[in-house]
């Protein structure tokens, strides 16, 4: 197979670039340190069908947005973020659903010494099943251990690596001799773009039982501004005239003053009795008690006749 020249390449990068840019309307911006060619073309094969990953120099991306500025003016917002080891995935599909087969393509990594620490690294209390000629490692870094049956034992559990710091080599050390790989790698997402919109890959999140509550809330903001200041919106007239209501029966009650919305509360005010009768009709009935297994088993009791009971009763007062 005979390779193209470099002039031939780059028309052709530059061609793919702009016709991704055209066909897919959305893309995440990834970032793609520490992550290997064959971690990237596992990632290829899982997005194939759903969504196009492309990697290039940024000079180049740069160069073949700038380009296309003329036809989608919008992509000029992917500039500032085109910085540093960055590629492009793009999509048609739902973005939450491509987000998360992103992010479930990574792989268990080793610590490297020199590496910047994604996350924070604990030891847990453990048998290491290394041998007491390796008690060194643990004094070099202040980790307090104890033999137990020929072997080294970790007695606390202990902070060995703090986020965002550089990794030493010997805590490198130490972790590859335990057989510990604390660290994933795999494509991180820092931006999303869609259709002319770029935002943090946090808003993704975002449900719409979240954008109700904080709907309902802000409306709630502004039925309560409008009713301090007396000023009337959509979200305070319904308060306003539930308020003014409320106002109209207080008159009603204290005075001659009859409307259809009054007659009930005046019949009340008149005989408190039926108010008691109308709270007892609407109070749920009680669910009868399901017998016990022993008291549905027993025949059920025969009931003395009435008879009877007259003549008991005559019996004592007779």
């Amino acid at each position: 197979m005979v390779r193209e020249d470099r002039a031939t390449w780059k028309s052709n990068y530059f061609l793919k670039l702009i016709k991704f840019l055209e066909e897919y309307p959305k893309c995440f911006i990834v970032g793609v340190d520490n992550v290997g060619s064959k971690q990237m073309q596992e990632i290829r094969v899982s997005l194939r069908g759903r969504a196009e990953l492309l990697m290039g120099k940024n000079t180049m991306i740069r160069k073949a947005i700038r380009g296309h500025l003329q036809k989608n003016a919008a992509l000029e917002k992917l500039l500032p973020f085109i910085v540093g080891n960055v590629g492009f995935v793009f999509t048609k599909e739902d973005l939450s659903d491509v987000r998360e087969a992103i992010q479930t393509k990574k792989v268990a990594a080793p610590a490297k010494a020199g590496a910047i620490a994604p996350i924070d690294v604990h030891l847990p209390p453990q048998n290491t099943s290394l041998g007491p000629e390796k008690t060194s490692f643990f004094q070099a870094l202040s980790i307090p251990t104890k033999i137990s049956k020929g072997t080294i034992e970790i007695l606390n559990d202990v902070h060995l690596i703090k986020k965002t710091e550089k990794v030493g080599a010997s805590e490198s050390a130490l972790l590859n001799m335990l057989q510990i790989f604390p660290f994933t790698y795999g494509l991180v997402i820092l931006q999303v773009y869609d259709s002319g919109t770029i935002f943090e890959p946090s808003v993704l999140d975002i449900t719409t039982e979240d954008l109700r509550k904080k709907f309902l809330e802000g409306v709630r903001n502004v039925a309560s501004l409008s009713l301090s200041i007396g000023y009337p919106t959509k979200a305070s007239v319904p308060h306003s005239i539930i308020n003014g209501l409320k106002n109209l029966l207080s008159v009603a009650a204290v005075s001659d003053v009859d409307f259809k919305q009054a007659e009930k509360l005046k019949e009340y005010l008149k005989d408190p009795s039926k108010f008691a009768a109308a709270v007892a009709a609407a109070a749920p009935a009680a669910p009868a008690a399901a017998p016990k297994k022993e008291e549905a088993a027993k025949p059920a009791k025969k009931e003395e006749p009435e008879e009877e009971e007259d003549d008991f009763v005559g019996g004592l007062f007779g």
